[in-house]
């Protein structure tokens, strides 16, 4: 069986894993969002990101940038996140995010979640997080015209979510994971891919196949 194949096979497996398990996160999220072309089409990536633990809470695809879809990118982080709503989100101008926090974040009680709409993001500290998030998604672009369309986009997505939480080290977090700074500690061995399916598994899995993966 094939890399691609493999990785089809074990993303969804991962990613439910993966989700299930809850964060501590800051108190800051981001969010954004920037073309791509995925499989031949051009797409909307979709992003939220915890500013002190670097944890990429949802990422996803659509094709169109409107209210249904901020709402679901929102809906997915808070999901994973499993806890209280962060006190601030920061966004860039679009319309749509507008809405889209108000259905998902606005309340009348106390404390409500602040909505930072930053257009130019000339507050440096918010400047280098985004500039970190939009470099982690032309890292994910690169992915996705590697991939052949035999894989959803989406699904390439999901495995690189998880590859940037829980595999790859961060010179900003001190050589640790997003995961590892958010209290998730898996105790992954030297090939984390493989461990991290058998943990979502709970059984034994080839070496052999899961080797370069640790290493994409």
């Amino acid at each position: 069986m094939g890399v691609q194949k493999w990785i089809k096979k074990y993303t969804k497996i991962i990613t439910r894993y993966l989700d299930s398990l809850t964060p501590m996160l800051g108190y800051i999220w981001h969010t954004d969002e920037m073309k791509v072309k995925a499989n031949g089409e051009w797409v909307w990536l979709w992003n939220v990101m915890d500013e002190d633990t670097r944890f990429m809470l949802s990422s996803l695809i659509s094709k169109k940038r409107n209210i249904r879809d901020a709402r679901k990118v929102f809906q997915k982080a808070k999901e994973v996140a499993g806890r209280d709503n962060p006190q601030a989100m920061v966004t860039d101008g679009l319309p749509a995010y507008i809405k889209a926090f108000n259905k998902e974040f606005f309340t009348l009680r106390n404390p409500r979640v602040k909505h930072v709409r930053m257009p130019r993001f000339i507050d440096p500290v918010n400047n280098n997080v985004v500039e970190r998030a939009q470099g982690t998604i032309r890292e994910r672009e690169k992915v996705m015209r590697s991939m052949k369309e035999d894989l959803p986009a989406q699904e390439i997505i999901d495995g690189f979510r998880a590859y940037y939480n829980f595999i790859r080290p961060h010179q900003a977090l001190e050589g640790k994971t997003p995961a590892e700074e958010a209290g998730i500690n898996l105790e992954l061995g030297e090939n984390r891919w493989m461990d991290l399916i058998r943990k979502a598994t709970n059984r034994p899995v080839s070496n052999r196949r899961f080797t370069a993966l640790n290493n994409p």
